[in-house]
């Protein structure tokens, strides 16, 4: 008889208590950070033939920037073309497919299908259904997340257009900070958008078939720009591009894009000044030299 076991015995005659051991104690996790990449998941990358029976959506174009570049700004202008339909924030890579029993697994294996072919399939159904209800020909999607999944987006849609947008980092910066100042100190803001800057510059120097466009450019010459980038897309410029129209409560969510009066309006509202060179904060210098605003 073990020595726990006497223990017991004798503790439950004399008191009515015994001897338990206590359970290990487990990390707790992380609250979930919108600049953490998603967890890699096993997936194989569709080819020819083979996309017609792995995917319903074709040629989807997604927006990659980093929180606070005007993306939704973007996305209005796109989403009142005709043929383009850009709904809001969509989070695909929080979105994820588990089996929940050895059977369930076992099952999608003998299929061919991984966990991360199983995530591509919704994340493809999702985008295929708001097409399909939009009743037009090609989905935008503009999560600032996607630019830390690059290259799995890639991976999922071979025929997917890739924009990036830029604006200048001090700018973004300072519009992270001023969103909520009491949440996020100046000081704070800057770190917290200097990964997305990072994963931007990143991503944009790997896609050399890749669109760039500049928030700036947009603000001051909206025809101009979104000509260039109905001509990259293969559409025909429509002048509805510039006047996407009002918005209400109802189709401007907080977190699911900006929220805020200028997007509202319905109209391309005038950008900030450029900052200065003195107001650059150190950690963004690199940044702004590599992005050529330098002036």
């Amino acid at each position: 008889m073990s020595l726990t076991r006497s223990l017991n015995r004798a503790l439950t005659a004399t008191t009515g208590l015994q001897v338990r051991r206590a359970p290990r104690p487990t990390a707790s996790k992380p609250a979930p950070s919108p600049a953490r990449r998603p967890a890699a998941a096993p997936y194989r990358c569709p080819s020819g033939e083979e996309l017609t029976t792995e995917r319903l959506l074709r040629r989807p174009v997604f927006i990659i920037s980093s929180i606070r570049s005007g993306s939704t700004l973007l996305r209005m202008m796109l989403g009142a073309h005709p043929r383009l339909h850009a709904p809001h924030e969509l989070h695909l890579g929080r979105m994820e497919v588990t089996c929940t029993n050895w059977f369930s697994q076992r099952a999608m294996g003998a299929l061919g299908l991984e966990r991360g072919d199983l995530e591509h399939l919704l994340w493809d159904r999702v985008l295929h259904r708001e097409l399909a209800r939009a009743g037009k020909d090609f989905v935008v999607e503009k999560t600032p997340a996607n630019v830390y999944m690059h290259r799995r987006l890639k991976d999922c849609w071979p025929d997917a257009r890739f924009v990036f947008l830029l604006r200048h980092p001090e700018s973004i910066a300072r519009s992270w900070h001023e969103s909520d100042p009491v949440k996020r100190p100046y000081d704070k803001a800057v770190k917290d958008v200097l990964p997305y800057l990072t994963a931007v510059e990143e991503a944009r120097t790997a896609d050399a078939d890749a669109f760039t466009v500049r928030y700036e450019d947009i603000t001051t010459a909206p025809e101009r720009e979104m000509r260039r980038l109905c001509a990259f897309l293969g559409l025909d410029y429509d002048p509805a591009m510039l006047h996407y129209g009002e918005k209400s409560d109802a189709e401007l969510v907080r977190g699911l894009g900006d929220w805020r009066d200028n997007i509202r309006t319905g109209t391309v509202q005038p950008g900030r000044p450029l900052p200065e060179t003195d107001r650059i904060p150190a950690p963004l210098r690199a940044m702004c030299a590599a992005w050529d605003y330098t002036s």
